[in-house]
């Protein structure tokens, strides 16, 4: 105790600097965080940060927590825990734990700065009084990403201010993809990419700041790399196939998301874990993945593993990816009267989202038997849920999602009544709302994407280019989506474009290539 009090004075008297380690941690990454904590902690403070980089908030805090037992005193180390609370991208953050780590620190924010020997450290823990200090959510995020930009500008040698910078401007696009402030964070994590090709927060950042279709290609080059960099990190494997899936490389996508669920769920046996800690986020990706190469029966499997998993632990998280898988299932695999279609979700408490897209899948599917009346009180279901959730929570984009979800099952209905003109119309509206949602990454919200839709039915009416143009539409949504590039090659056939037809056939047959047997390149059953 001796030695770490002589240290902090002469820190703090400027007559040392601070400890400055250049350190690999195993499978997750390298970076440089000059501090002040004793050369027993480092280890674990750098891993906390190189898995907050990579998103792995358990994980980290645990780091920081460990990092403190070696060295109670070091400021840094509840910086670290306490930021582990906040996850900017995914717009979610437990403030009440947050300010509990800080209060272990000191409490009062001038107790917490004076235990932070230096003045770097001092400015690092001033964010954290913004980010966590009073006002509405959304408000601090704004005001906490311009104390990273003050940070980041007062230290522009300090990679690690730039990262938490460009992780902190992407948390501010609340209302979706905001393209400006994702390139800003990409032009910075690019700079750090730059100086240093193992650090992972630059090549997530990047990924974050590039998935759509119009960036991917940009961010190919970091996805490629991420999955090196950080090998042991769930979540590192399976941010890779943001890329590829605004790409439609379903190949990638399939073999990422594979190692990501492998990887997760060696943490959770290694860690002696339960059910909520396996990654259903990667497992919904790589069900997805199979749907789009036809291996039907992998991904009724995986349902089977979700369900299970939903019924043991009957959580919010994991109700909501069964209820996205259920849904994928039955439209991708066109299972009408299947297993899946007889799986009851509990949707109580699910976003708007996650109900509409189930409960259309099940007014879907009896829409294609036949059974109009369960189909109307599918509708019915989703107008009241949808009614609901405006009251709750005013008009975000998951209820624009409901709402064209809600407009092409009633479409369908029209048409199964011969009202082809009102179905075309009230399908045209749903493409309306669809095209001015921002647009975010993944499987679509939209479970039956709009135009594909519209260009199944404008196909139907013998309207093969008005159909053409919605499936070109379709596709620069979503790159390479099966359901859509078979109306594409059916609508060219139909034009007599054999060039574009046999393109988009030999497509097929490439993403197709692992289908199930019987499958053929129409995704139908034999």
């Amino acid at each position: 105790m001796k030695h770490r009090t002589v240290v902090r004075a002469l820190l703090v008297a400027g007559l040392v600097m601070p400890v400055c380690l250049a350190a690999q941690t195993a499978g997750l990454g390298q970076l440089d965080f000059p501090n002040s904590g004793v050369p027993e902690a480092q280890e674990q403070f750098i891993r906390g940060v190189l898995l907050m980089h990579s998103f792995e908030y358990v994980d980290a805090a645990e780091a920081f927590r460990k990092a403190q037992e070696l060295d109670p005193d070091f400021a840094m180390a509840y910086w670290g825990e306490a930021l582990s609370h906040n996850h900017s991208v995914w717009h979610n953050q437990d403030r009440d734990e947050a300010l509990a780590v800080l209060e272990r620190l000191g409490a009062t924010p001038e107790a917490r700065s004076a235990k932070a020997p230096t003045q770097r450290e001092k400015d690092y823990l001033a964010t954290l009084e913004i980010l966590y200090g009073e006002g509405d959510k959304e408000t601090r995020d704004l005001a906490y990403a311009e104390a990273m930009r003050r940070l980041h500008e007062k230290y522009p040698d300090d990679p690690e201010a730039a990262a938490f910078y460009a992780v902190a401007l992407l948390g501010t696009a609340h209302e979706g993809r905001d393209v400006r402030t994702y390139m800003r964070a990409a032009a910075i994590a690019e700079e750090i990419y730059r100086d240093n090709p193992e650090h992972p927060g630059a090549v997530h950042y990047m990924i974050h700041s590039y998935d759509d279709p119009t960036h991917a290609p940009l961010g190919l080059r970091a996805a490629r790399a991420y999955s090196q960099i950080a090998p042991t990190a769930s979540h590192a494997q399976h941010m890779t196939t943001h890329i590829f899936m605004a790409l439609g490389m379903w190949d990638e996508i399939v073999s990422q998301n594979e190692i990501a669920w492998e990887v997760a769920d060696e943490r959770a046996q290694r860690k002696g874990l339960g059910v909520d800690s396996r990654s259903f986020h990667a497992l919904a990706w790589l069900q997805y993945g199979y749907l789009q190469q036809g291996r039907f029966e992998d991904a009724r499997r995986l349902l089977a593993i979700m369900r299970a998993d939903a019924e043991k632990s009957g959580s919010r998280r994991t109700r909501t990816y069964l209820a996205r898988m259920r849904a994928n299932y039955i439209v991708e695999a066109e299972d009408w009267a299947g297993d899946a279609v007889a799986i009851e979700v509990d949707l109580a408490d699910l976003s708007p989202a996650s109900v509409a897209g189930d409960l259309f899948a099940t007014g879907l599917a009896a829409t294609r038997r036949g059974d109009s009346r369960a189909a109307e009180a599918s509708l019915a279901a989703m107008q009241s849920a949808r009614r609901a959730a405006i009251d709750a929570s005013g008009y975000p984009p998951a209820l624009m999602a409901a709402e064209a979800l809600e407009k092409e099952l009633e479409a369908l209905g029209l048409l199964a009544d011969g009202r082809s003109v009102e179905a075309i119309e009230l399908l045209e509206e749903a493409t309306v709302i669809e095209d001015n949602i921002p647009f975010e990454y993944g499987p679509p919200d939209i479970v039956k994407p709009t135009h594909e839709l519209l260009g199944e039915v404008l196909l139907t009416a013998d309207r093969a280019d008005e159909a053409r143009a919605e499936f070109e539409k379709a596709l620069a949504l979503a790159p390479k989506r099966v359901r859509s590039l078979i109306g594409l090659a059916r609508a060219a056939e139909l034009l007599d474009d054999e060039v574009t037809a046999q393109e988009v056939y030999t497509e097929l047959k490439r993403i197709r290539a692992r289908a199930d047997l019987g499958i053929d390149r129409f995704g139908a059953r034999h």
